[in-house]
This record gives C-alpha cells, sequence and structure tokens, in this order.
C-alpha cells in the first residue's frame, strides 16, 4: 500500500518504521538507480545518512541513538520525498540540502551555481605551502571563476593579509556568492566582480596586481560533457563546458595573467584528470604540477616569469 494525498507526494512503503528501516530503504534505492556519487559522498550509505539526517535536523555523528526511533507520518513524507529528489530525479545532494562543504567549511548552494567541489580546499588549508613561502606576503589575490564564491572565502580565511577579487561570468552564481561572503563576514576582504575572465576588472596598474591568481574553471571536454551522468546536467553548463580539448577557459586565463600578476606571483589552474590535455596545448610553458594527499596532478602552477 501507497500513500498518495496529491499529485506531488512521494509514495512510500507503509513498512517502514524507524530511521533504521528509511536509511536501509534509502541505500536500496540509491543503489537500484545506480546513482553516481560526486558531490559530497562517494557511496549510498554516506549519502543516505547525510540526507536523511538533514532532513530530520539531526546530527549525523550520533545516529546510533536514533537508529530505532519510529518517524511520525509527516516525517516519512519529507524523507520519502528527499528520496525521490535523489533516486528519481537524481538531483545533486547539495541542491536537495542547500549547503555544500569543503572540509569544515560549509558554503550556501542551489541550482545557480556549480556544487563546490576542488581539490584546492586542500592546498589551502597548508597556506600553500610550499610554493607561498610567507603567507603574510600576500596582499591581493583573484580567484577566477568563483562559482559560490567557496575558494574566495578559503583565500580569505588563509590569507589574512590579503584583498581577494572573486570573478565569475555568471550574474546567478554571484548572487549566491554575495549571499556566501556575507554569512563569511568577509564584505570587506572580498569584491565580487561579473566578468568574462579578465576582461571587466579594473585595469591592471603596477598597484593592482595579484601576488596569486587561483582558478577553478570549466574544464569538461564536449566529448565528456556529451557523457556526463544526470547528476552534472543539473549544474550550468556554462559552470562545465570549455570546448573541444575543455582548454577554452584555460588559455585566456594563461593569455591575461600575465599582465595581472605581480613579479613573483603565482597562478594555480585545477584541470582534474586532463593533464595530459594541458600537457599537449602548452607544451613549451614551464609548469609545476601539484599533488594533493587526495589527488595527483590535478593542479598546474605556473609562475609570473615564465609567462613573460
Amino acid at each position: 500500500m501507497s500513500h498518495h494525498h496529491d499529485d506531488h507526494a512521494c509514495s512510500f512503503p507503509e513498512e517502514l518504521v524507524t530511521l533504521r528501516d528509511w536509511l536501509r530503504y534509502a541505500i536500496t534505492r540509491f543503489n537500484a538507480a545506480n546513482l553516481h556519487f560526486g558531490h559530497g559522498t562517494d557511496n549510498a550509505w554516506d549519502e543516505a545518512v547525510y540526507l536523511l539526517t538533514h532532513a530530520l535536523l539531526l546530527p549525523a555523528d550520533r545516529l546510533d541513538v536514533f537508529l530505532d526511533a519510529s518517524l511520525t507520518h509527516d516525517e516519512a513524507e519529507l524523507l520519502a520525498e528527499v528520496i525521490c529528489k535523489r533516486a528519481e530525479q537524481r538531483m545533486p545532494a547539495a541542491y536537495i540540502t542547500g549547503e555544500a562543504w569543503l572540509g569544515e567549511y560549509r558554503f550556501k548552494v542551489d541550482p545557480r551555481v556549480i556544487v563546490p567541489r576542488s581539490f584546492f580546499a586542500e592546498l589551502l588549508r597548508d597556506q600553500l605551502s610550499p610554493w607561498v613561502p610567507d603567507p603574510a606576503a600576500i596582499t591581493r589575490a583573484l580567484d577566477l571563476c568563483t562559482g559560490s564564491g567557496c575558494l574566495a572565502i578559503l583565500m580569505a580565511e588563509t590569507f589574512g593579509q590579503a584583498h581577494i577579487d572573486a570573478v565569475d561570468l555568471s550574474a546567478d552564481a554571484l548572487a549566491v556568492a554575495q549571499e556566501n561572503v556575507q554569512d563569511y563576514g568577509l564584505e570587506d576582504c572580498i569584491t565580487l566582480y561579473q566578468s568574462d575572465v579578465f576582461a571587466n576588472l579594473p585595469p591592471s596598474t603596477p598597484e593592482n596586481r595579484y601576488d596569486l591568481i587561483i582558478s577553478n574553471p570549466p574544464y569538461v571536454t564536449d566529448d565528456a560533457m556529451a557523457a556526463l551522468p544526470e547528476e552534472y546536467c543539473q549544474e550550468p553548463a556554462m559552470a562545465l563546458g570549455a570546448g573541444a580539448d575543455g582548454l577554452d577557459i584555460v588559455r585566456r586565463i594563461l593569455a591575461g595573467a600575465k599582465d595581472r600578476l605581480t613579479e613573483n606571483g603565482l597562478l594555480l589552474i585545477e584541470v582534474g584528470y586532463n593533464r595530459q590535455l594541458v600537457d599537449d596545448a602548452f607544451p613549451d610553458l614551464p609548469m609545476t604540477w601539484i599533488s594533493t594527499t587526495s589527488v595527483e596532478d590535478a593542479i598546474f602552477m605556473v609562475e609570473a616569469r615564465d609567462l613573460r
């Protein structure tokens, strides 16, 4: 038997009573739907725990206390809806909960913006050591393609002396970034610009150059875009796709960065698993590939002097 109060309600089996029942049911549904996990967790168990405890306003780390607790009918309908969104509509978890995490940092997220996920979060936790010898010497930094503003915020937290400019082409994304910047009380430290890469930034002068430019730009190739799991298709396409070899934006960043960096400035660009494409496209550009504990060769660094 199923409950159908209206057209919008997601039906659910009456046999489900406790949170333990609902977790088991969610995991089965997620595995049966052959979901793709690329937006926060990497398996059905963690995804189910996150989504269900978030919906019920429960602490996920105290799960055992609540497993045998019974749910009210309204709570059951709520969980049925969450499971439906994830398993049937294949909505990324972050769009269901309205939040995403990078380490300890929480960011507001909705479908106007790509879901935060970046290997930069790990590097910034270590203040980009050893590439940045003196974090206090970073006074101006730029985050290109900021999306939700997450990396600009992490940079502001990492480099306490720095003013951060953050750029995105999407007005929608910048509206979300603005909320996140305000949530962290960083309005004085971070300036948001609607700009296509460098185009709409104030003209470059010796005074306003950057010690550090980072970017996690769109870098998905046309072929990969065509084969994306449904979950990614719910994100803004302009935040993902970047031409035949995925380097349309990267090319423009490299071309414009030389006039924007200080003498010893650094440019770091994240390209996921596309190292080979980058090496093929820029065979003569000296670059350093940086590894984090979770990935090798997802981010490359170029020094200002090598761009000039």
